[in-house]
């Protein structure tokens, strides 16, 4: 049997006053826009600068994970937010590179589609034109390897669309010329669009079959449970697959560093009224997502067993 991923809440704990006495000004790879990732940005952003004033994330516009990865091993940011397929596959290409801070949140994958549509399964969009967001994102990674999961292939098994911006995606389904798009995050703004539309949406998820055999065939996807409302018109909890995604820093970034931005996302998770976007970045998230602890950076593991959140 395939466990489903239960998301939980990390405890809290005071941080030195020490680690705060200088400024300290970090940059952020984030996304395209209309991608899960621009809101979450915007939100850890804002909510950050009422914990650690001296701490400034610069927010950099990138193409999304893999943008973020190759500008991280280029030095060109000091931390990104990646999918957990494209850190996978970062860490599986060259090992050591990158290292873990933080989990975002976790990424469910899953198909929309018109409230009209007669499409109820996976197979009923075998040789459909399908969008499956702009090349190298998030999204568009997990999207490979779901479907590859179920032996397809998503330009051999469908009509596949890669538009230029996540913003462009919704426009295919509202002119008729896709059937459905693959998307993955917390609230999706594309998803969202599609739901503000006149005939609403449809989601479309793997069977319980389905989420076995992606499972299966890559481990680091795990069910995961899109909660009833979270999009406007979804009445019922949607099963289907997913993973982590992170922020992740170069290895090389200064430990001070890391360490103050680690006790200030754990500071985080006291406020109660934190955007929807933050309550999935938690130590205890971060914990059971990363493989072991020698993938967290130095700073955040430092700070962790301070705090004796591990040992």
């Amino acid at each position: 049997m395939v466990r489903r991923r239960t998301l939980v809440a990390g405890l809290l704990f005071g941080a030195p006053s020490a680690a705060l006495a200088q400024t300290a000004t970090l940059t952020l790879g984030t996304t395209l826009d209309g991608g899960g990732f621009a809101p979450y940005a915007v939100a850890l952003v804002e909510t950050l600068k009422s914990i650690d004033r001296g701490l400034v994330l610069r927010p950099v516009g990138t193409d999304g994970s893999t943008d973020n990865v190759a500008r991280l091993k280029a030095r060109t940011i000091d931390i990104g937010l990646v999918s957990g397929e494209v850190y996978d596959e970062s860490e599986a290409r060259m090992p050591g590179r990158l290292k873990i801070v933080s989990v975002i949140y976790y990424t469910p994958g899953m198909f929309a589609t018109l409230g009209n549509s007669h499409r109820r399964s996976i197979a009923d969009l075998r040789g459909q034109p399908v969008v499956w967001q702009p090349r190298g994102t998030g999204s568009a990674v997990q999207a490979r390897y779901a479907m590859s999961g179920l032996g397809l292939d998503l330009d051999r098994d469908f009509g596949a669309i890669y538009p230029v911006n996540f913003t462009d995606g919704p426009e295919y389904i509202f002119d008729g010329s896709a059937t459905a798009i693959w998307g993955s995050g917390l609230r999706l703004p594309t998803f969202l669009r599609i739901a503000e539309h006149p005939l609403g949406v449809r989601f479309i998820v793997p069977n319980a079959a389905e989420i076995a055999r992606i499972h299966a065939a890559h481990p680091f996807l795990v069910p995961l449970t899109v909660p009833r409302g979270a999009y406007p018109g979804q009445g019922q909890p949607l099963e289907t697959i997913g993973s982590a995604s992170f922020i992740v820093a170069r290895t090389e970034l200064a430990e001070a560093f890391v360490y103050r931005l680690s006790v200030a996302l754990h500071k985080m998770e006291r406020f109660q009224a934190r955007p929807t976007y933050l309550t999935q970045t938690t130590a205890a998230n971060t914990l059971v997502s990363a493989d072991s602890l020698e993938d967290l950076h130095p700073g955040t593991l430092r700070y962790f067993r301070e705090a004796g959140i591990v040992p």
